[in-house]
């Protein structure tokens, strides 16, 4: 299912209705409540600002019984964090927070295991940290970043989109990035913008859903769909087209130039 976002507002009713409020709205420079509590991945009450202060710091909201898109994005995230010459705790930090509030820390513990062996860096134990919290610090923390997510009772699962957000070392929302994979290179620049306090452009969303409808059934089902943009399919259309012009072009066999005879 190919779903084209023109605007959020095209977005939201060209959708099926349980995925109309399904969305991460862009709140660029927008302050993030940092006297939120939450506990650590060992149990341990924290406070959302004593992460933020003197570094950048990115951004993930996922829960950790997601079945397939939570899991994409931060395998993404961590794809994209291993090519950085930065660090996850000397550079920058990560918060990786679950906006299910029936998540525990036990969960979030193994979900901090499998990502820094990913990672396999030595100072990513201190720097990537993995939140719960309940239903109150949550709605403030999704609110606050716009991320708008949806239970699904029939399925116990969340509707929600794919992303992740950069903030300045003061907690202020400096950039987003739609997806499950993330350009190494964007990342980097996002991370040095936030960093001097810069904030960004808004980009254009390109929302993955973790849910599909399937009208055959009435039902949704785990399965990730993509909005794509029409541009980027022409895109794409354009490039083939050149390319066997090209590869045509170079095939054609050599032009034979018209003989020369001498007249008598």
């Amino acid at each position: 299912m190919l779903m084209t976002v023109a605007s959020t507002a095209h977005a939201d009713t060209a959708r099926p209705p349980e995925l109309r409020d399904v969305n991460i709205e862009q709140r660029l420079d927008a302050q993030v409540p940092l006297d939120l509590e939450f506990r650590d991945e060992s149990g341990q009450p924290v406070r959302l600002g004593q992460y933020f202060g003197t570094k950048p710091v990115i951004l993930s909201l996922a829960y950790y019984e997601c079945p397939m898109l939570c899991s994409l994005v931060l395998n993404g995230l961590t794809s994209a964090l291993k090519v950085l010459s930065f660090d996850i705790g000397n550079q920058f930090e990560v918060l990786t927070v679950s906006f299910n509030p029936a998540d525990t820390p036990e969960r979030a513990a193994a979900k901090k295991q499998t990502y820094l062996k990913a990672y396999g860096r030595a100072d990513g134990a201190r720097g990537w940290h993995f939140l719960t919290g309940d239903a109150a610090a949550i709605e403030r923390l999704t609110a606050a970043v716009g991320y708008r997510y949806k239970f699904i009772p029939e399925q116990q699962q969340f509707a929600h989109a794919a992303g992740i957000m950069v903030l300045t070392p003061q907690g202020r929302i400096a950039r987003y990035f739609y997806g499950v994979e993330f350009a190494p290179r964007d990342v980097r620049l996002g991370l040095v913008e936030a960093a001097d306090n810069r904030i960004g452009s808004p980009v254009d969303q390109l929302l993955l859903f973790c849910f599909h409808y399937d009208p055959a059934t009435g039902k949704y089902g785990a399965v990730a769909i993509n909005a794509v943009r029409a541009g980027g399919v022409f895109t794409v259309l354009a490039l083939g087209t050149f390319l066997i012009v090209m590869w045509r072009r170079d095939h054609r066999p050599p032009l034979v130039p018209p003989s020369c005879e001498g007249s008598t």
